[in-house]
């Protein structure tokens, strides 16, 4: 013989459960589109953005101290392209200033110009 056991639920409570997962999977059917575009965006800046180990250091002729803006005039007059950013940052005992220039082929590069010792 067999039992069953009624379990009494209001209909209003599985109605609004049906209807608030409805919802939140509409939702986030909606949003799975901007994030797949946001990580192509950020794919092709990654591309894009190639940073170099062994590029020669440039120096202005003034001793061993180059300013930061001297390195970005150095910098835009050799590559001809045009200033991103630029900044500067310590690194063993001496100023780097880490310049990004956007080249005329539509890529972002790295300088590092060595600046003053400290």
């Amino acid at each position: 013989m067999t039992c069953f056991i009624a379990i009494s639920l209001r209909s209003y409570q599985t109605w609004r459960m049906r209807l608030t997962l409805t919802l939140v999977m509409l939702t986030a059917l909606a949003l799975l589109p901007l994030r797949s575009e946001a990580f192509d965006l950020e794919q092709s800046l990654k591309k894009q953005h190639v940073q170099y180990q062994g590029e020669p250091e440039y120096r202005v002729a003034q001793g061993n101290c180059t300013s930061l803006s001297q390195a970005i005039e150095q910098i835009r007059s050799r590559t001809g392209g045009r200033v991103v950013s630029a900044d500067t940052r310590v690194q063993g005992g001496r100023e780097v200033h880490h310049i990004k220039v956007l080249t005329p082929d539509g890529k972002v590069r790295t300088h590092k110009v060595n600046g003053c010792r400290r």
